[in-house]
């Protein structure tokens, strides 16, 4: 009965900020580099941090003893994401915001305790261009719902059957969240986008669990329930620093970009190939009892192939 309470609470917010949305202007208007071609509302990923808000109120006693520093970083990351989404904010104020988040976020899982410090900056790096490989891979219809569906459940699928690492809620609101998320956005002419606001809430709270899983278990693997994101981001990095690209600035050298706006493959076949292709990782990598760099290289070595196979057929194909 919770969880029905909860998504009808999560329809309802959403249709309010919707209505919101439209009376402010709060739109994103295609341009040059976007995926899609008509003006639609933007900022639909604030059901994220609704749902935390209302994890909270459920769970009130725990949320205020477990989940305050959690809290703190994603609300703030949330809010100078939301403003970013409306009006431009300078590089500087944002980083500042991730940093405290961050921040947060590792003394919520036990990092600073139970990892020396010389791993901190590290730590710090990893997360922060995790967050922003969550935040470039958003740029079609359904791609950050789905794949935080599939990393989300397998999170759970751990959390209920392979070890226990954090309260089963904490990991089904942010599910109900996605699939709410999804009914709005999950279509051929999508209702709402998720704004900088969902990519990094959403990714905050997937890091977040993964930062516990991995202070709980001490196994790094688990990283790995993110390996599409990571292989496409750093590939594309690398692609473009040859290419002598400022890779600060938006482009269309994602895969995933080729296929929906040279291609013209449906966003929704696009974004369920990388989340299918996420969950067979994590299933391998839930189940696999080999060594974490052997995983790793029967992990990487057929996507990167992969990858780079498609990527340069379509490059060629279009000349690019």
């Amino acid at each position: 009965m919770e969880y029905i309470l909860v998504t009808i609470i999560l329809f309802v917010s959403i249709l309010i900020y919707f209505r919101i949305a439209d009376k402010y202007n709060i739109i994103d208007k295609p341009n040059h580099r976007s995926a899609h071609t008509q003006i639609t509302l933007r900022g639909g990923g604030i059901i994220f941090p609704v749902a935390f808000i209302i994890f909270c109120l459920f769970n009130l006693n725990e949320a205020i003893q477990n989940y305050w520093a959690f809290g703190l970083g994603l609300l703030a990351i949330c809010t100078i994401s939301f403003i970013d989404d409306v009006r431009t904010l300078s590089n500087k104020i944002r980083l500042s915001v991730h940093l405290i988040s961050v921040v947060l976020l590792l003394y919520f899982s036990g990092a600073f305790a139970l990892m020396p410090f010389w791993i901190w900056p590290i730590l710090f790096v990893v997360i922060i261009g995790t967050l922003n490989a969550y935040n470039f891979m958003d740029g079609i219809n359904g791609m950050t719902g789905l794949y935080s569906l599939v990393t989300l459940g397998s999170l759970a699928y751990i959390n209920k059957d392979i070890i226990q690492f954090t309260d089963e809620n904490f990991i089904l609101y942010p599910i109900l969240a996605c699939v709410v998320f999804l009914f709005f956005n999950f279509r051929k002419k999508a209702k709402c986008f998720a704004g900088d606001v969902g990519s990094m809430g959403i990714g905050f709270w997937v890091i977040g669990l993964i930062t516990l899983l991995v202070m709980k278990t001490g196994e790094y693997k688990y990283i790995l329930l993110l390996s599409i994101y990571g292989m496409e981001v750093v590939l594309t990095i690398t692609e473009r620093i040859l290419l002598k690209e400022n890779i600060f600035e938006a482009h269309r050298r994602h895969l995933y970009q080729l296929f929906a706006n040279e291609k013209k493959v449906s966003h929704l076949v696009v974004s369920s190939v990388y989340a299918v292709c996420q969950l067979l990782i994590n299933i391998f990598l839930i189940h696999s009892q080999l060594p974490v760099w052997a995983v790793i290289l029967i992990i990487f070595i057929p996507t990167g192939g992969i990858y780079l196979a498609l990527k340069w057929n379509l490059k060629k194909e279009y000349n690019l």
